[in-house]
């Protein structure tokens, strides 16, 4: 069996076993299973082989981007080169965010989502302050590396791994014989993402079963006018902008940037974490998309952290919706305030299940919308993140390729293969 084949047919496996987990957990919560059954095979066995998989996952992502990042640093004979290559991809995801909270607010304002809502009492939400400009900047530099690591916080492990791969290039002799050892390191952990991925379409089912089990489809039925609106931008930001990016500024075939890039996206949509799909993220990058290391262990990581599209355009949408809802008129100042305040907010934040209303009570505060109305998309949240999980993870590859091609550093044979 060919690379291509056996790859293709473990995209296959996971796609049934995401749709097996969507139609299983459906059920399950529409016959309303309760008792042992319930507690022992939902709550119990299929949760257990969530958590593992899940768990299994994260494992690898500080290891991988550390090491991974070090090596790719570490290989640049030009230091230029990094100063170049870092403030081209910050630039597009800073700009892809922006257009996609844009579209966000655009399509929300032409739809009217929140239009003759009648409400009921919504949940309260602890909002947190949103952190200033300064805060953000400074948060990005470690103090203690070791803590960073155990607290895996990306931004300042990606800035300790390119000081260090900096610090190995300038090292002559001495930092070869260490840059041998991390190329080796690297290798391993690779292989190791390799073998996970083989119970891929496992725990893709178990994680699925799980969250349609307790949530179902009747979940979106209050909201489901603002559950599709998001649906439709996130759509629409994937085929207007991503399409347009790939085919314009990168001269590359969208079609087969999805066609390898689906499992990824499966990945997401299942975990609904972008650090949690960041090593199946870094594999298929690097292996089917042909971008090399050394722009991909950096822009990847750097993604999962800064680079949220999914998040900015659900922000997008809930402002118009909560706005519409109380009857506040937010005008364009208020838009503009929430196109800048999602964007400097997405820098730095977790790529973790639920952020995303964290950032969006920052936003609220902001432009003055009641906190409070975030109570009214709650319900439907879990099940919106998994897709702007997917469409976040989408815009960190895509990212990727058009960096590492205008950098040479990508192998268009692989990508066309």
């Amino acid at each position: 069996m060919t690379k291509s084949n056996s790859g293709s047919k473990l995209t296959q496996k996971i796609i049934i076993g995401m749709i097996s987990g969507i139609v299983l957990g459906s059920l399950f919560n529409y016959f309303a299973v309760g008792g042992f059954f319930q507690t022992f095979v939902v709550g119990g066995v299929i949760e257990i082989g969530g958590r593992i998989f899940l768990s299994s996952l994260k494992l690898l992502v500080v290891p991988m981007v550390f090491v991974s990042l070090v090596s790719g640093a570490g290989s640049l004979e030009d230091i230029k080169k990094l100063g170049r290559l870092g403030s081209k991809t910050f630039l597009y995801y800073i700009l892809t965010t922006a257009a996609a909270i844009a579209l966000a607010l655009f399509v929300a304002a032409l739809t009217n989502p929140g239009k003759g809502f009648v409400m009921s009492a919504p949940s309260v939400f602890d909002a947190k302050e949103s952190p200033s400009l300064i805060d953000v900047i400074v948060n990005i530099f470690p103090s203690n590396p070791v803590d960073s690591m155990a607290r895996g916080d990306m931004l300042q492990i990606i800035v300790f791994a390119i000081l260090f791969g900096v610090g190995i290039t300038l090292s002559g002799q001495s930092g070869k014989r260490i840059l041998g050892l991390f190329n080796d390191l690297n290798e391993i952990i690779m292989k190791m993402v390799m073998l996970l991925i083989e119970f891929a379409p496992y725990g893709v089912f178990c994680l699925l079963v799980k969250v349609f089990a307790s949530q179902g489809f009747g979940a979106i039925l209050p909201m489901a006018k603002y559950f599709f609106i998001v649906l439709i931008c996130l759509a629409l930001h994937i085929f207007i902008v991503y399409f347009g990016m790939l085919k314009f500024i990168g001269r590359l075939s969208p079609i087969k940037f999805f066609k390898k890039f689906s499992e990824v996206m499966i990945f997401a949509f299942s975990t609904a974490s972008s650090n949690a799909t960041l090593p199946v993220n870094m594999e298929v990058t690097e292996k089917k998309l042909g971008v090399h290391n050394s722009v991909a262990s950096f822009t990847i990581p750097l993604g999962a952290t800064v680079n949220m599209d999914g998040t900015a355009i659900m922000q997008g949408v809930a402002s118009v919706f909560v706005a519409q809802a109380y009857g506040i008129e937010l005008g364009m100042q208020g838009y503009l305030m929430v196109i800048l305040t999602a964007t400097l907010a997405s820098i730095g934040t977790a790529g973790v299940p639920g952020v995303g209303l964290v950032m969006l009570a920052m936003v609220f505060k902001q432009v003055g919308l009641p906190v409070e109305g975030i109570g009214l998309i709650i319900g439907v949240d879990r099940l919106l993140d998994m897709a702007r999980t997917a469409v976040n993870v989408t815009g960190d590859a895509v990212v990727s390729c058009i960096v590492a091609k205008s950098e040479g550093q990508f192998d268009e044979n692989i990508y066309n293969s």
